[in-house]
């Protein structure tokens, strides 16, 4: 899903079992299939086959697949998808990098395009994607940022997105115009706009500083807009460094956001659901967040107190920014890969009939599809602001702010979250940030990326 985090409780198993995968390229059974083979011979033989996921059990994309896959069923008695769900992001990277270094992994499985999935790419083990997808005649139907966000550094295609969304700050107008305050025209105006929230008694920004992924969305925001997607793809294998002029900027910007006290006091301790609520209740002024939350702030769902006052402001520029205002954080959430060792005309066959049937399945519960083939349905109870936020996922430009979690090496992104908790609350300087983690990315770097 969207909340891509590693944690320092996963990291020794996934560093050890990284380190087997790398011993074990070629060998054993792993990487048999041939990832441009996709269209293989063979007679249709029904079996069971399973999804390892990384997706909460009661959502959209389980929902639809499930009845997609009862659908395919009826027509190919014997057919059956047992989805394996993990929901929880770092138990799943876990039980998803043993299996690998097992060569035990089922004949789809959730990954981001993360230096451990390239590792899986480089040796064979994954079905490319792309090819797959282009001779099912479904590539064009996929919206490019979708494609685009699952993508390894090179431009290659091993992952199929099943989701799309768009990363906004939610604000409300009323607590705006309180504290006397306007939509920030630009990432410097944060800390002043953060300021005045703060004289008029406002807490500024909701963080959930408890998962840590959405303090981090904020580490990538500056150099997104200074240097452009292609800093992080630099940085994580030390071929740029925080101490350059784009770096610098970025982690003293962020030093600033916490000098204005724009989050929470107490934020490193707030889960997911307590800063959402902060602001749906009208406590807090912003909350960043996707369009997976529609139904919770641009429904009826939403307190009446505060549903008129609820708007949204996509991220702003910087001074001299080399990305458009419409490129920003639009993910496509964890992707599918497809085993090569296990592909055979079944899976692509079930391929073939789930993938041309989702869009119009998932599309009907309200959400974005990965695809511009279909329309959205807007809920019944849908505010105005819901069918706005629909209608601008058809204007999104090419460029990604990648969350960096899912491009850095795990050692080195655990030690971000740590490093950024402390900048926000002042118990470290901008340069000893700089400092820690330029060594931290130096060190861990070459072995992830050689």
């Amino acid at each position: 899903m969207r909340k891509n985090r590693m944690v320092a409780a996963a990291l020794a198993a996934a560093t050890a079992t990284a380190l087997v995968l790398t011993g074990c390229a070629g060998g054993g059974s792993g990487g048999s299939g041939d990832p441009t083979d996709v269209n293989p011979d063979g007679e249709i033989e029904p079996r069971e086959i399973s999804w390892l996921l990384s997706r909460p059990a009661d959502g959209g994309v389980i929902t639809a697949m499930q009845q997609i896959a009862d659908e395919y069923a009826e027509e190919n008695p014997g057919f059956a998808l047992n989805l394996i769900t993990t929901p929880d992001r770092p138990s799943y990277i876990q039980k998803y990098e043993t299996l690998a270094a097992a060569n035990k992994l089922p004949e789809l499985f959730d990954t981001d395009a993360t230096p451990f999935a390239q590792k899986l790419a480089d040796q064979g083990r994954m079905v490319d994607a792309e090819a797959l997808l282009e001779d099912l005649g479904l590539y064009d139907d996929y919206r490019p940022a979708a494609l685009n966000y699952q993508r390894f550094d090179d431009g290659s295609l091993y992952m199929i997105p099943f989701e799309f969304q768009l990363e906004f700050f939610w604000y409300n107008k009323a607590l705006f115009e309180q504290a006397g305050v306007t939509v920030p025209e630009t990432l410097d105006d944060f800390p002043a706009m953060c300021t005045a929230l703060r004289e008029a008694g406002i807490t500024p920004i909701a963080l959930d500083g408890q998962d840590q992924w959405p303090l981090e969305r904020y580490m990538a925001y500056h150099p997104f807009r200074t240097a452009g997607p292609e800093y992080v793809q630099k940085l994580k294998k030390a071929e740029a460094t925080l101490s350059d002029e784009t770096g610098t900027a970025a982690v003293e910007w962020l030093a600033s956001l916490g000098e204005a006290g724009c989050f929470q006091e107490g934020f490193s301790s707030t889960g997911y659901a307590d800063a959402q609520a902060a602001f749906t209740s009208g406590n807090a002024a912003v909350y960043n967040i996707g369009t997976w939350e529609l139904s919770n702030l641009a429904t009826e769902n939403l307190d009446p107190a505060v549903r008129d006052d609820i708007d949204y402001f996509t991220l702003p520029l910087t001074a001299g920014a080399v990305t458009a205002a419409n490129e920003y954080v639009t993910p496509s959430g964890i992707g599918m890969a497809v085993n090569s060792k296990t592909y055979d005309p079944l899976v692509r066959d079930f391929l073939a009939f789930a993938l041309e049937r989702y869009p119009e399945v998932y599309a009907q519960t309200g959400a974005l599809s990965p695809t511009s083939t279909v329309e959205t349905t807007i809920p019944a109870n849908a505010t105005p602001l819901y069918e706005r936020a629909v209608d601008q996922a058809g204007d999104v430009g090419e460029a990604i702010a990648m969350p960096w979690d899912t491009q850095l090496d795990p050692a080195s992104n655990t030690r971000l979250q740590q490093e950024l908790t402390l900048l926000i609350q002042g118990e470290i300087s901008a340069e000893e940030f700089i400092q820690t983690m330029d060594e931290t990315i130096a060190e861990n770097a070459p072995e992830a990326f050689k």
